[in-house]
């Protein structure tokens, strides 16, 4: 059985990308190429930023058509994350809010790119 280890998400500067991701995820890429850039992640998991131009084959459409989540237990963890990348002036594309699992929120990276919080699964 195999298992996904690796998300790509297609950018259209990789450094510009790499810089946002450096300062959300407070870490070091591990292999930063002018159109390559991975930051590996904790459960040993990668994020990939790749140069849109150079994605083969070339994807067929760019848009919103998912995220890139991060789960955080405990409690008020969701809201104190907010607070702190609400004074880093991340861009909010949903305020802090309530839905049906539990708080959440959402920001965009430099490229768009769907960014919720919320809780884990009870």
């Amino acid at each position: 059985m195999i298992s996904p280890n690796l998300i790509i998400l297609y950018v259209k500067d990789p450094a510009e990308s790499a810089s946002f991701y450096r300062n959300l995820l407070n870490r070091e890429p591990a292999v930063e190429a002018p159109n390559f850039v991975a930051f590996p992640l904790d459960g040993g998991f990668t994020l990939g930023l790749w140069r849109r131009s150079k994605v083969e084959p070339q994807p067929s459409a760019i848009g919103n058509r998912g995220e890139v989540a991060f789960m955080l237990p405990g409690e008020n963890a969701v809201a104190r994350q907010y607070d702190d990348w609400r004074q880093r002036g991340l861009p909010i594309a949903q305020e802090l809010t309530e839905l049906d699992f539990g708080p959440t929120f959402v920001v965009l990276d430099p490229d768009g790119h769907r960014l919720r919080v919320c809780e884990p699964d009870k």
